[in-house]
C-alpha cells in the first residue's frame, strides 16, 4: 500500500477497505496494488485456478500506524513484492506460502522482507497480516531503549516457536477486539497498538547498524542522508545517481563526500555494507543448508567468485568458514 499520512488533527488516518473477485485477472489487478506493485507491478503477478474455480478476498482495517488484514485465496498466486513500505508480519492459517522459495510455517508469525524485493508464491491460502508503519515502529523502539542514530533493521529469517506464536496470536486478538469495541479513535485501540508493537519488538528485536559519529556533524548532514539510503536499500540495485537524489548532492559531491569522510567510493561503501549483512546472516544460518550463494545473491552479489574474494579480503576468512561456525 502507498504510505498513509496522519491527518491535520494529529490522529492517524483510519484505513478500511476490501477487494474481492472471482477471476484471476481481478486478483492480479487488486493484489498487485495492495502489495505495493501498483498498476505497473501487475505485469509481475500471475494468478490461476487450482481446481477449476477461483476467488479472492482481501480486507484491511486499522489506521496509518497499524492495520490488521486478512487475505483469502482459492487458487494460485505468485508475484514480486517491491522493497520499502511497512513492516509486515504474516500468519499463515491455511494453504501453502513461499517467500523467495522458502516455505513458511503454519500458524507462526513470520516477518516479510521490508528492505528488499522478494518473490511470493501462495496456493489456497488464508493469511492474517499486520502492517506496521516504520515511523511508528521506530517511536516505540525509542521508548524501549536508546536506538540513537542507528538504522533499524529486522531479521526476516528469524524462526519463532510455539510461545512466540501464542504471544502474537494474543496481540492479534487484542487488536481485533479493540477495533470492534471502539474503532481507531478509541483508547483501547491505542493501547492495543502499543502492546502489539511491544510484542513485535520482543519477537523480532531490531538489528542496529551503527552510523559513524562523524555523520552527526552539521556539515555532513547531506552525506548522512546518502549513507542512510545505502543502509536502508542495501539489497536493491543502486547507483550514485540514487544517492544524489536521496541526499540533494550532485553526483560529483556524493563521490567527493564519501572519499573525504570514509576514504572509499560510494559503491565500495555499499559493497562493505552488503558484505556485513551477508556475514550477519551467515552467523545464524544452518550450516547444512548450503546457504552462502542464496544469501550473497539476496544482498546483491551476482558474481559469486568476486563475492568470495571480497568477503575473504574484508573478514580474513571465507564465507563457508563463517557458515560452519554459525550458532546452529
Amino acid at each position: 500500500m502507498s504510505e498513509q499520512r496522519p491527518n491535520p488533527t494529529g490522529v492517524p488516518e483510519a484505513i478500511r477497505f476490501e477487494v474481492s473477485g472471482h477471476r484471476p485477472e481481478d486478483a492480479v489487478r487488486d493484489l498487485a496494488r495492495v502489495y505495493g506493485g501498483g498498476v505497473d507491478g501487475a505485469g509481475r503477478w500471475i494468478a490461476r485456478p487450482t481446481d477449476g474455480t477461483f476467488d479472492h478476498r482481501y480486507t484491511a482495517l486499522g489506521d496509518a500506524e497499524v492495520t490488521i488484514r486478512r487475505a483469502m485465496l482459492h487458487g494460485a498466486l505468485h508475484g514480486v513484492v517491491p522493497a520499502g513500505g511497512d513492516h509486515v508480519v504474516l500468519w499463515v492459517g491455511a494453504g501453502t506460502v513461499e517467500v523467495e522459495q522458502r516455505p513458511l510455517p503454519l500458524e507462526v508469525p513470520v516477518l516479510l522482507p521490508a528492505d528488499q524485493e522478494f518473490a511470493f508464491r501462495a496456493v489456497d491460502h488464508d493469511l492474517r497480516i499486520v502492517h506496521l508503519d516504520r515511523a511508528f515502529v521506530r517511536r516505540v523502539a525509542a521508548l524501549r531503549g536508546d536506538v540513537g542514530e542507528h538504522v533499524l533493521r529486522f531479521d526476516s529469517h528469524r524462526e519463532l516457536g510455539p510461545e512466540a506464536a501464542a504471544r502474537w496470536r494474543g496481540a492479534l486478538t487484542a487488536l481485533a477486539r479493540a477495533l470492534r469495541a471502539g474503532g481507531t479513535e478509541s483508547a483501547a485501540w491505542q493501547e492495543a497498538k502499543s502492546a502489539a508493537l511491544e510484542v513485535f519488538l520482543d519477537l523480532f528485536p531490531p538489528v542496529l547498524d551503527d552510523l559513524p559519529a562523524v555523520l552527526g556533524q552539521p556539515r555532513n548532514a547531506r552525506l548522512r542522508a546518502a549513507v542512510e539510503y545505502v543502509h536502508d536499500h542495501a539489497a536493491e540495485p543502486m547507483t550514485i545517481s540514487d544517492l544524489s537524489a536521496a541526499s540533494g548532492l550532485s553526483v560529483r559531491s556524493v563521490q567527493e563526500s564519501f572519499r573525504r569522510v570514509f576514504d572509499v567510493s560510494p559503491l565500495t561503501y555499499l559493497r562493505h555494507v552488503r558484505l556485513d549483512r551477508v556475514r550477519a546472516e551467515l552467523t545464524t544460518a544452518d550450516p547444512q543448508a548450503g546457504a552462502v550463494g542464496d544469501v550473497a545473491r539476496r544482498w546483491g552479489f551476482a558474481h559469486l567468485g568476486r563475492f568470495s574474494a571480497a568477503y575473504a579480503e574484508r573478514f580474513g576468512e571465507y564465507s563457508k568458514e563463517t557458515l560452519r561456525r554459525s550458532v546452529h
